[in-house]
């Protein structure tokens, strides 16, 4: 059985003009909230202890958890000021058990076989592995550049052609912060992913799934489709 953080802080600003004020993981997704999705894979995937890093109107997923019947145990690590996906991540760290975990962004759904990223996780003593995404035309996303599955390089958003993309779900070491005297509030993504890809040993793997992010309203209206 396995460990998952869920990233549910989020305000969803970009999503103001079509979602309710709500967090960004409750948005309403072809009638269910969006978070309702993650949890069910997480839980098909064998997840049994999740951890919500919440923030931002956290009574609401607070009282969406307590009214539903998942089987799974909830812990709710709720973060007092914004700290960035990677305050919110080193926060809930501190509430695992178990050495290896996953780490899910809760405002993207990639359906990639999460059993496999844990076993390519373990299999080469990763401190932190990403599940990458091969994208075609695309200019919202940064790229990211594998050598033998190690991370070497994350490029900034432009327009590619072609690329792999961070997916946002993420295997991870305990204690894979510790070492890296990191403040309070940080990025996950640039103070730690681009940052130490010399001394952390950050592995990538392609998992070519159905991927969507929320975060603007056209892929909000996609994912209602979609999640039909």
């Amino acid at each position: 059985m396995y460990e998952a953080i869920i990233l549910a802080g989020g305000l969803g600003t970009r999503l103001r003009s079509v979602v309710a004020d709500v967090p960004k993981v409750m948005a309403t997704v072809a009638g269910k909230p969006f978070l309702h999705y993650i949890i069910t894979k997480l839980i098909d995937a064998k997840v049994s202890r999740v951890i919500l890093s919440v923030g931002y109107k956290h009574e609401i997923i607070e009282e969406y958890i307590a009214q539903s019947n998942y089987d799974a145990e909830f812990v709710f690590v709720v973060e007092q000021e914004p700290l960035g996906t990677g305050g919110g991540i080193q926060l809930a760290l501190k509430s695992c058990h178990q050495f290896d975990v996953f780490i899910i962004n809760g405002d993207s759904y990639f359906d990639c076989p999460l059993d496999l990223l844990m076993q390519e996780h373990l299999l080469n003593k990763a401190d932190i592995s990403l599940a990458l995404k091969p994208m075609q035309n695309f200019e919202r996303y940064g790229t990211v550049e594998v050598e033998d599955h190690r991370i070497i390089q994350f490029k900034e958003k432009r327009f590619c052609a072609e690329g792999l993309i961070n997916a946002g779900v993420y295997a991870a070491q305990r204690n894979c912060l510790e070492a890296l005297n990191l403040p309070h509030a940080f990025s996950i993504e640039k103070e730690v992913f681009e940052a130490h890809t010399t001394d952390l040993k950050i592995m990538g793997f392609r998992f070519d799934n159905y991927f969507i992010d929320i975060g603007i309203p056209e892929d909000f209206e996609k994912a209602q489709q979609d999640f039909r």
